[in-house]
């Protein structure tokens, strides 16, 4: 059985496709490959995103933002968008999900908060979708 390859994507792959990765690392750990990135990418990840999975014991603090390339599409399974709107690119065979989320940008810790709790229960879903339960 092959592990399934996930992409998440958001502009500036510095809070939401961020915290969706973290959590699909922790929840998945080797059981899918994990990826994140952005159609125009931030300097950094946004502080009060690394605060709010850090509440959670899930360390994203040496993650940086990354630049989103065809390859990283093509060699997925799975590519969930988050707000980059036509920036991604398609290919045929792909499993493609747009999660509509609210941007942590600027945002305090405990609007942070609420935009995680979703990302937490989207991912745990699409966990269990890609490993059968």
């Amino acid at each position: 059985m092959s592990v399934p390859e996930i992409l998440f994507v958001c502009v500036h792959n510095q809070g939401r496709s961020q915290m969706a990765a973290g959590l699909m690392r922790h929840y998945g750990r080797d059981r899918v490959l994990v990826k994140s990135a952005g159609s125009a990418p931030a300097d950094s990840i946004n502080p009060v995103v690394v605060e709010a999975m850090d509440e959670l014991g899930i360390d994203i603090s040496a993650e940086l933002p990354k630049k989103l390339l065809d390859a990283a599409v093509e060699a997925s399974d799975v590519v969930v968008t988050m707000g980059c709107g036509d920036a991604c690119p398609l290919y045929p065979g792909k499993r493609y999900e747009d999660w509509k989320l609210a941007d942590p940008s600027g945002e305090g810790i405990e609007a942070v908060r609420v935009i995680r709790d979703e990302i937490d229960l989207k991912v745990q879903t699409l966990l269990s979708e890609l490993l059968g339960g």
